[in-house]
């Protein structure tokens, strides 16, 4: 960094400096630790309350856990940023409503963890959204995002059905690794490129031009769009990292599945499955399973706060 020429290259130079933050954060972190370690001996060698020792070694051993979890995280692409896209599936209102929800849920949760969270693109639909795609920056945000893709499963008393009857609504998660050089090899002649304008917020430009930018991988038949910046430009440029992060995510399915065949894993492990079910009625219960840990606190759960679960998955080595 201390090169003269360092900055010419402002790309590369973004790229260095992101991962001197992530080096340094990981110091601090070791740091505060042997700080903490060492402030516990003081208090007992100076015999103070046991209680407050308690304290400080409880606080101390959730540290710990954090960093041991964060070990788990060892894939190709753990420690990249992570794109996030939520479908609504079956399920009419209560899906899109549903979709919704899972949105104010992952972008509350990102927060928690410190990661920077930025709509690329979103598809309003009757009762909630047909879909969103969020970008998620920062430390191990496709290592912990990761653990969530699958399909998530909603029972509740419909707030759209007039006779209060219960019922079951359905979104799927995806997630792919967002790198600065994707390796994926896209021929121009596969693609196919639409422009539309931006439906929802963003201004009247937004509103009144052909910003938004979708490409099609005839190949894969994968689609990718953005639709959150006013230059058409930058949303092409957006919507094909997309692309290439989505076709890249396949290709990790494919290996994924054929490390499963191998080893004769049950299928039923596979990230197409529904992985967790949110119960508002009869009872409150939010049950994953691939790990069967379950809650009652699902409003704590609604708030963002997951961590239960992508611990969970973590620690059992779930793939």
């Amino acid at each position: 960094m201390f090169n003269p020429d360092f900055w010419f290259d402002g790309d590369r130079a973004a790229a260095v400096n992101k991962r001197v933050d992530s080096l340094k954060s990981m110091i601090d972190k070791f740091e505060k630790i042997e700080d903490k370690v060492e402030e516990i001996e003081l208090m007992l060698e100076l015999e103070e309350s046991p209680s407050e020792i308690e304290k400080e070694i409880f606080n101390l051993e959730k540290e710990l856990d954090r960093e041991e979890v964060a070990t788990l995280m060892n894939g190709e692409y753990d420690k990249s940023d992570a794109i996030m896209h939520i479908h609504s599936g079956a399920g009419g209102k209560d899906a899109s409503d549903w979709t919704k929800m899972l949105e104010r849920l992952y972008l509350r949760w990102s927060s928690n963890q410190g990661l920077k969270s930025t709509i690329l693109d979103r598809q309003e639909d009757e009762g909630g959204l047909k879909y969103v795609t969020i970008l998620l920056e920062g430390n191990y945000a496709f290592g912990r995002a990761r653990c969530e893709k699958g399909i998530h499963r909603l029972v509740r008393i419909s707030p759209f059905d007039s006779n209060a009857r219960r019922h079951t609504s359905f979104a799927s998660l995806s997630v792919s690794p967002s790198v600065e050089e994707v390796n994926v090899d896209v021929d121009e002649s596969d693609l196919r490129i639409d422009t539309f304008r931006a439906s929802g917020a963003g201004g009247q430009h937004v509103n009144t031009t052909d910003s938004a930018v979708r490409i099609t991988h005839i190949p894969t038949g994968i689609t990718a769009s953005c639709s959150n910046q006013r230059s058409q430009i930058k949303n092409r440029e957006s919507a094909l990292k997309i692309l290439k992060s989505r076709i890249l995510e396949l290709e990790l399915e494919k290996r994924e599945e054929e490390i499963r065949k191998a080893s004769g894993e049950d299928k039923s492990i596979s990230w197409g499955n529904q992985i967790r079910s949110y119960v508002f009625h009869p009872y409150k219960m939010v049950k994953d399973h691939r790990t069967n840990l379950e809650t009652s606190d699902v409003d704590s759960v609604m708030d963002g706060n997951i961590d239960m679960f992508v611990d969970s998955y973590l620690r059992l080595g779930v793939k």
